[in-house]
């Protein structure tokens, strides 16, 4: 299923493209029992060394082809989103007064969003905490995804000071 599968601090990181098209269809985070898989195309090797140079320092940029996905209130969000300084959060209620929305269908939005890292729904986060990951909360995979992430850009940020 996946055309590259890296490792990350937190686990692996899959990545779906579409090679004929060249574009980038879908980035999840897995559990770290998933093998890796090394690149099976050029688009998917471009994925793999963007993602894992990110992971390695939190300021390095994306400029990946990303397919064509969402709604066209889904896409406001995942623009907002990317406007959303490295290092800060932003909670869904304010996200939502920012695109015209309500809070709750933020957090969908967010959760349905098939670029995370490239498009940063880890920024987003609950009014009084964490809020959700990928459409999961509690203490499970995901939240703790969410909790390296903000760290990661945090720290990378503070260490350009």
């Amino acid at each position: 299923m996946y055309h590259a599968v890296v490792g990350a601090p937190f686990g692996k990181v899959g990545i779906e493209v579409d090679a004929v098209a060249g574009v980038v269809r879908s980035i999840v985070y897995l559990e770290d029992s998933v093998a890796a898989r090394a690149p099976d195309s050029p688009i998917a090797e471009l994925a793999a060394r963007q993602i894992e140079r990110y992971l390695g320092d939190a300021r390095a940029p994306f400029d990946l082809p990303l397919a064509a996905a969402g709604t066209p209130f889904q896409r406001r969000v995942w623009q907002a989103m990317c406007e959303i300084p490295l290092g800060s959060v932003m909670s869904y209620g304010a996200l939502a007064a920012r695109v015209g929305g309500v809070a709750r269908a933020v957090g969908q939005a967010c959760g349905d969003n098939p670029f995370p890292l490239v498009v940063p729904c880890h920024r987003v986060v609950g009014a009084n905490g964490l809020g959700g990951f990928s459409h999961h909360a509690g203490d499970g995979f995901y939240p703790r995804v969410k909790r390296w992430l903000i760290a990661h850009e945090s720290s990378q940020l503070a260490l350009a000071l």
